[in-house]
C-alpha cells in the first residue's frame, strides 16, 4: 500500500522532510481520555489542525516486530522478525537484532539525511546512513548503539540513556519513577540536540518509557492507585514535548506523524502456554532450569512469547521428532485444542491464525506454525517454569493490536492505517 501524503502547499512540497516521533505503546485511547480530561492539550490542539486515527499493530503485537514493520513497510515474513527472541540450533535463547532484519529500512531505500533515534531493533548500529543512528531498545552498550561514533561524546555530555532500571518498578517504585524520568529527559535532550544541530530530512526520536510506564502501571494511568499522579506528571512533560517539536516541524514545513507501535490494557492473568502444552501431552521438558534447552526429543510443541505455537518438526529442530506427513494434522488438531483455552469461563484466544494466514514472504518458514491473539486482559508467555496454566507477576498491563495510534499533520485517504503502512506513507512523500 502507497499513500502519497498531501501538503498544504509548494513550499512544503519542495521541503521535503519529515518528523516522526514514536511513542512506544501509547494507545489511541488513552490519548483520547487524557485530551478529554485536559492532560494532553498540546495534543487536543494538533488533532485540530491534522488526523488523528486508531491503527492496528503488527502480528506478533511486541516492540521488535512493529518498529521492524514501521521502518521496512514490510511483514515478518519479508523482514524476518517474529520476535524478541527465537532458538538457536541448541534450544537456547537469542535475541535477533538490526543485522537480522532481511529488508532495508525506508532511510536506507531513500538514502537521504537522516537521524534515528532510539528507535527499538535497531542495535548494534552496524547498517551505516546519512545522517545519525542511536539505537534503542534492546541497546545494551552506549557505544556499539551509535552511528558514527563521534556521536557518542555528545551522548555522554547530556548524560543520555539506554534504558531505565526496570528491577526498580517492583523493589523500588519509588525510584523507579525518578530513574523514568530521568531517562526520559536525557532521551528528551538527545532529540532535541539532533534536531537542532544535524542536517536532516528523516527524523525519527522514540519515546519507549510510555512503555516501561504501562508493563508495570497501567492501570494506574486510567485512575486506579498512589502512583496515578506521577502518570499524569509524565504525560504532561510528554504533550508539552510533542507540541514543542510539531511546532519546530510546521516552521520547517516538515510533514510531522507520531505513531505508537502496539496498544495496552490491564492484565486479567498471565498465560504460560508452555505450562499448558506440558499438562495436555505436547511438550516435554527434562529440566526447566533452562528455558527450552532441555526440551525432550518427544515434545511435539512448544511455544514463544508472545503466543507463537512452534511444531517441533524432525526437518526443523536437531530433537525434533513430528514427521512432515503428520504436520498439518497436528497442527489443526493443537490450534484447535488451544482455541478453547477458558479462564473462570471466559475463552482466552480471541483469534487463532495458522502461519500462512498472517505472513507472506520468503522468511514465513522461519515463522511459528500457529500465532494465538488473545482477548485483551490475557497475557500470552512462553515460560515454562511455572506450576500453573494461570497466573500474575509484576505486570500489570499488556500490549493489544488494535488501539495503536497514528497522528498525521497533513491531508490523506487513510480509514483503516496498519503500522506496515507508515513506511510507504513516508516513501511517498519523497517520490
Amino acid at each position: 500500500m502507497t499513500v502519497m501524503l498531501g501538503l498544504a502547499n509548494k513550499k512544503k512540497e519542495q521541503s521535503k522532510k519529515v518528523v516522526v516521533i514514536g511513542i512506544d505503546g501509547l494507545p489511541f485511547s488513552l490519548i483520547n481520555e487524557y485530551m478529554r480530561q485536559g492532560v494532553m492539550p498540546q495534543f487536543r490542539q494538533m488533532t485540530r489542525e491534522g488526523s488523528f486515527l486508531r491503527m492496528k499493530s503488527s502480528l506478533p503485537e511486541v516492540s521488535s516486530v512493529a518498529w521492524t514493520s514501521f521502518m521496512t513497510g514490510k511483514n515478518p515474513g519479508e523482514h524476518g522478525i517474529f520476535g524478541f527472541m527465537e532458538l538457536d540450533d541448541n534450544y537456547c535463547y537469542r535475541f535477533p537484532n538490526f543485522k537480522d532484519i532481511k529488508v532495508p529500512t525506508f532511510w536506507e531505500k531513500l538514502d537521504v539525511p537522516s537521524v534515528i533515534i532510539n528507535l527499538p531493533q535497531t542495535y548494534p548500529a552496524v547498517r551505516p546512513l546519512k545522517g545519525v543512528l542511536v539505537s534503542g531498545f534492546v541497546a545494551i552498550d552506549l557505544r556499539r548503539a551509535v552511528y558514527p561514533q563521534n556521536a557518542y561524546s555528545k551522548l555522554e555530555e547530556i548524560g543520555y540513556r539506554l534504558d531505565v532500571k526496570a528491577k526498580l518498578a517492583s523493589e523500588d517504585p519509588d525510584g523507579f519513577f525518578v530513574d523514568l524520568f530521568e531517562v526520559f529527559e536525557s532521551r528528551l535532550k538527545a532529540i532535541r540536540y539532533f534536531f537542532d544541530h544535524t542536517e536532516w530530512q528523516i527524523f525519527v526520536g522514540t519515546i519507549t518509557a510510555t512503555d516501561r510506564l504501562h508493563h508495570y502501571f497501567y492501570p494506574q494511568a486510567l485512575g486506579e492507585g498512589p502512583y496515578h499522579g506521577k502518570m499524569l506528571e509524565f504525560y504532561g512533560k510528554l504533550d508539552a514535548f510533542l507540541g514543542e517539536i510539531y511546532e519546530k516541524a510546521k516552521d520547517q514545513g516538515c510533514i510531522f506523524l507520531t505513531c505508537s507501535d502496539h496498544g495496552f490494557t490491564p492484565i486479567t492473568s498471565e498465560v504460560y502456554l508452555n505450562r499448558w502444552l506440558i499438562e495436555n501431552g505436547y511438550l516435554l521438558l527434562e529440566d526447566t532450569s533452562k528455558g527450552l534447552e532441555r526440551i525432550s526429543g518427544n515434545s511435539l510443541a512448544f511455544c514463544l512469547d508472545p503466543g507463537r505455537i512452534y511444531i517441533h518438526l524432525k526437518d526443523r529442530y536437531p530433537r525434533g521428532c513430528v514427521a512432515r506427513s503428520d504436520y498439518k494434522s497436528l497442527r489443526k488438531d493443537l490450534a484447535e485444542k488451544l482455541s478453547q483455552i477458558t479462564f473462570n469461563g471466559k475463552k482466552v484466544i480471541k483469534r487463532t491464525y495458522l502461519r500462512e494466514e498472517i505472513f507472506n514472504g520468503p522468511y514465513t518458514v522461519l515463522g511459528p506454525d500457529i500465532y494465538l491473539l488473545p482477548y485483551p486482559g490475557f497475557d500470552l508467555k512462553g515460560a515454562v517454569d511455572r506450576p500453573t496454566v494461570f497466573g500474575t507477576s509484576h505486570f500489570t498491563g499488556m500490549h493489544t493490536y488494535d488501539d495503536a495510534h497514528l497522528f498525521i499533520s497533513s491531508d490523506h485517504k487513510l480509514s483503516t492505517p496498519t503500522i506496515t503502512d507508515i513506511a510507504s506513507l513516508i516513501e511517498g512523500h519523497f517520490f
